[in-house]
């Protein structure tokens, strides 16, 4: 998976990277509606059709599965579908949040018809509750830590407002979903969905370990739409850690603290938005502009050593720049020339800290680094683009794949990878480890920790502190 979306050479376009046409929604008008839907990732699937197909080696969940011949029960639910679907990898049950229909869904890989309690939970119409109400501050505005200064980064999408209080609207208001989910309501929505499945299902009331994966996504759409710097990020986590304490407790009741491991990282950090660091002073963070990667003295470059003109790009999904493979292989050119060009002429644009080709990474001819090392840890040849672009440190993107948002991801740079890795619960001893650790390394230590086999493409290392526990 090298990202939220890649090129596919063999179907010629974008793909998602839960896309399937094999499998269908089990909801009628669940799907992706293209008109209101603001993620340009799930805009680019070809149709609403949705698996883990994709995936291509086993999940720590797929393991588990296998260890006991199916008897563990394995389920992930999120507001984002590929939240849900990675998370439960290919044995396991996902269910995600429709903002097409504002209600849990899922497809008929999962299941032939929706589970009885699952039709119960949609016609308790629980998203509706927040029908006419806005998302304030949970606490008086003094007592917060960020008392931001630059607003204007800050995404107004469709009448939200860049800056506290943010209105809901009506539940019949076209937008409504999506607000619920760019805010603290969709994680509580999802806990909300999470503990009626563990009592439907009865997690935990069986003599296998079972799983449960819950992705709160919301968390990633305000820090995009409002900064890691602002009053929302800050009340976010403030209304998710009493989501999650809710959540906990909901679970000691049920099964007990005491015979459940919970794991909690994420999948990323977040650099800062560049106005704010701009209105503290630092005066080289900028928004970078993907046009400026098409220079002249590119083109010129490309004309003039290859008769190729801007047409040879196919087109830029970042962090990638994907060639034309066919119209090289016309003109009898060498596609590792090619893409040397670019990426010798990318690298001259201000912002452009690196740039790698992909025959470079093919043929281990990249310098072994920190940054190089994590340039290859998401090549695959069939869905990584010709050149890896590595912006500066002090380079910010504004563009997540169309769409103008304060922050994103994606950069090999600590504010990227630096992200918590928390095991609770079962016993386990309190302690703060310094060594650097990553979300590589929980498939391998739960894996470790059961005494069964890792993921086929783990690359972690076991968290002997957990295990030893």
């Amino acid at each position: 998976m090298v990202g939220n979306v890649w090129f596919d050479r063999s179907l010629d376009r974008l793909v998602y990277n839960v896309e399937d046409p094999n499998y269908a929604m089990l909801a009628t008008g669940a799907g992706v509606d293209k008109a209101t839907e603001i993620d340009p990732t799930q805009k680019a699937a070809a149709g609403d059709g949705r698996s883990p197909d994709p995936i291509l080696s086993t999940t720590f969940s797929d393991e588990l599965t296998i260890s006991n011949n199916g008897q563990s029960r394995v389920f992930s639910v999120s507001i984002k579908d590929r939240g849900a679907i990675s998370l439960a990898g290919h044995s396991g049950k996902a269910f995600w949040f429709s903002k097409a229909q504002s209600e849990f869904v899922t497809s008929n890989y999962y299941y032939d018809s929706n589970p009885q309690w699952l039709n119960r939970w949609n016609e308790k119409a629980i998203p509706k509750r927040y029908s006419g109400q806005r998302w304030e501050l949970s606490l008086p505005k003094e007592s917060y830590s960020l008392q931001e200064r630059a607003k204007d980064h800050k995404v107004d999408l469709g009448g939200f407002a860049r800056t506290f209080p943010h209105p809901y609207g009506p539940a019949s208001y076209k937008y409504y979903s999506t607000m619920l989910t760019v805010s603290p309501a969709g994680d509580e929505i999802t806990a909300e969905f999470a503990k009626t499945l563990m009592a439907q299902e009865k997690l935990g009331t069986g003599s296998a370990t079972d799983f449960l994966a819950i992705s709160f996504s919301s968390n990633d759409y305000v820090v995009h739409l409002y900064g890691a710097s602002s009053l929302e990020t800050e009340d976010n986590l403030i209304r998710l850690d009493k989501t999650l304490a809710d959540l906990f407790s909901h679970i000691d009741n049920s099964v007990g603290l005491d015979n459940t491991l919970i794991v909690l990282s994420a999948d990323h950090g977040v650099p800062e938005a560049a106005p704010t660091l701009n209105t503290l002073g630092f005066r080289q963070p900028f928004y970078f502009n993907k046009d400026a990667l098409l220079t002249k003295e590119l083109m010129s470059k490309l004309k003039s050593k290859f008769g190729l003109g801007e047409e040879v790009i196919k087109l830029y999904a970042q962090p990638y720049i994907y060639l034309d493979h066919d119209l090289i292989a016309k003109k009898n050119l060498s596609l590792s020339d090619v893409q040397k060009l670019i990426a010798e002429e990318v690298m001259k644009v201000k912002g452009v800290a690196a740039a790698v080709t992909s025959e470079d990474i093919a043929n281990n001819r990249v310098a072994d680094s920190r940054v190089n090392q994590l340039i290859r840890n998401n090549y695959h040849p069939l869905r990584s683009g010709d050149v890896y672009m590595v912006f500066g440190s002090r380079t910010y993107i504004n563009d997540m794949d169309g769409l103008t948002i304060a922050s994103t991801h994606g950069s090999p740079w600590r504010y990227d990878t630096h992200v918590p890795v928390i095991f609770a619960g079962n016993k386990l001893e309190a302690e703060t480890i310094s060594r650097p650790v990553t979300p590589y390394d929980i498939a391998p230590t739960l894996s470790g920790y059961l005494n069964i086999s890792a993921p086929s493409g783990a690359t972690g290392n076991i968290l002997e502190e957990v295990v030893d526990n």
